[in-house]
């Protein structure tokens, strides 16, 4: 483990900036000066620091069009509308494939037809001057989120451009979102995003890293999301990032998802603890319902709501909203606001209660922390102590494993099916590195569902889950 050394990071960063013609625009001593005269409001990791202290639940939407100027408009009114905490610029697709000419393309076919063609902003096509107008037309911090494999440009554009949270990792942004895209190559590009984060948290400017949380957003059990924030996390620490978002997203057995976001924060700060970043600040950050949801809008107000109550109740530093159109595509501002009105409306409710610490909350705790354990332990035993090398070899043997991953450097044998309370468990380990009591905990939690449905433990099950919320319900249980 360590920090790629200064000049030849330098020296890196004219090749990158070369990239597309805007990267010539990127003057990094300007930047940090720019961002040193920043108001303090617009600052995410201040917002965010205050939440965590004062134990209130932020709320942001996912957003972004082609043209700079419906950009602008969209934000404002999920800001003044949808009252929202914090604000997201997403990038387009082309944008995050790094095909800036195509995003050329789309940004001409929206001024001609005057509307958004692309599915986000093409930060990169517009270059620093039109991100600070972004950026200086509202009051809110904004972060950037997008699903890059190779984001490095992306990065110096938009961090130059007066962003202050930039989102992503080389494991996250990776794995679940490319299926020919090494894990070497993505650790290095991510490694160089974090390096350049580091380089502008040494000249005093404060910038937050949030890694991708969800996975693939399809029952994903607790112990493999929070393992891949915490190799992320010491990866990032390791470049000189001080300031972490880890998230989760939403499974939607109430007790699960708690002690999923409780421990999520204390497992991260024991493990960069315990490779000597002691000085790092964790927050932890609640992703909605990730997977299929209903078409009837009032059927996805109910998933929207469940997520919101979820995020208030495990004290999650913010939550990232779903909208009622999330069955139909690229939702309208309107719908976006709502799912925002609807979340802020709960958050608010819950914001003086909390969640009592029961006998099977304790459980759930438990069974996370052992988990995460044993796969943390093997990871860096194999990487020697490097998370990097580690976490390449973890996903050739298996040891790291996402389930319905598309990468071809993800094994896939890991599948989950849910309880007989909807909390997700495993129902095929692959080569995760769990003992007999984390198997047997699993295979009794499973076993009592075929029991209450009356049918064999298998991948019925899984298929039935994958579908339930979307046709009402959390576990797919045979109808009869």
């Amino acid at each position: 483990m360590a920090m790629i050394d200064k000049e030849k990071f330098l020296a890196e960063r004219q090749k990158v900036l070369q990239g597309w013609p805007t990267g010539q625009e990127v003057d990094i001593k300007e930047a940090i000066n720019y961002h040193k005269n920043m108001d303090q409001e617009k600052i995410v990791i201040n917002k965010l620091l205050q939440a965590r202290a004062e134990r209130l639940t932020l709320i942001q939407p996912r957003a972004g069009v082609a043209l700079p100027a419906e950009h602008i408009k969209l934000l404002k009114y999920l800001y003044e509308e949808g009252e929202a905490d914090l604000l997201p610029t997403t990038i387009d697709s082309y944008t995050r494939q790094n095909q800036y000419r195509e995003a050329e393309q789309g940004i001409k076919e929206s001024e001609e037809l005057g509307r958004s063609m692309l599915n986000g902003f093409p930060a990169v096509n517009y270059g620093v001057k039109v991100c600070r107008q972004i950026i200086e037309a509202l009051p809110v911090p904004l972060q950037v989120r997008h699903g890059t494999p190779d984001a490095r440009l992306l990065a110096e554009i938009t961090l130059a451009g007066g962003f202050t949270d930039f989102e992503g990792g080389g494991i996250s942004y990776n794995i679940p979102y490319a299926k020919k895209v090494s894990l070497e190559a993505t650790i290095k590009y991510w490694q160089y995003v974090d390096r350049l984060v580091g380089y502008y948290q040494e000249e005093g400017v404060r910038i937050n890293r949030e890694p991708f949380g969800p996975l693939t957003g399809t029952l994903v059990p607790p112990s493999i999301s929070h393992s891949i924030a915490i190799i992320e996390s010491l990866l990032a620490a390791e470049q000189g990032v001080k300031y972490l978002s880890l998230g989760y997203g939403q499974n939607g057995n109430l007790i699960q998802d708690v002690a999923a976001v409780q421990t999520l924060r204390e497992l991260a700060e024991h493990y960069l603890h315990k490779y000597g970043y002691e000085d790092v600040e964790v927050t932890t950050v609640f992703h909605q319902w990730m997977g299929g949801f209903p078409q009837d809008e009032s059927k996805a107000y109910a998933v929207i709501s469940w997520g919101a109550v979820a995020a208030a109740l495990s004290n999650a530093t913010k939550v990232i909203v779903k909208t009622p159109h999330e069955a139909m595509g690229i939702p309208t501002r309107e719908a976006n606001a709502s799912g925002l009105k609807t979340t802020k409306q709960i958050v608010n409710m819950l914001c003086d209660q909390g969640i009592e610490q029961t006998t099977r909350l304790d459980l759930e705790k438990k069974m996370i922390r052992l988990e995460v354990k044993q796969i943390i332990e093997k990871v860096m035993e194999l990487g020697d102590d490097d998370p990097a090398l580690g976490a390449v070899r973890s996903f050739e043997a298996g040891i790291l494993d996402v389930p319905f991953a598309p990468s071809s450097y993800n094994v896939g044998k890991v599948l989950p099916a849910r309880d007989d309370r909807g909390a997700v468990r495993f129902l095929n380990y692959g080569d995760l590195p769990f003992d007999r009591e984390v198997k047997a905990f699993h295979d009794d939690k499973l076993a009592e569902r075929g029991v209450s449905e009356d049918r064999d433990v298998g991948f019925q099950m899984v298929i039935d889950d994958i579908y339930a919320i979307g046709k009402g319900m959390l576990i797919g249980r045979p109808r009869g």
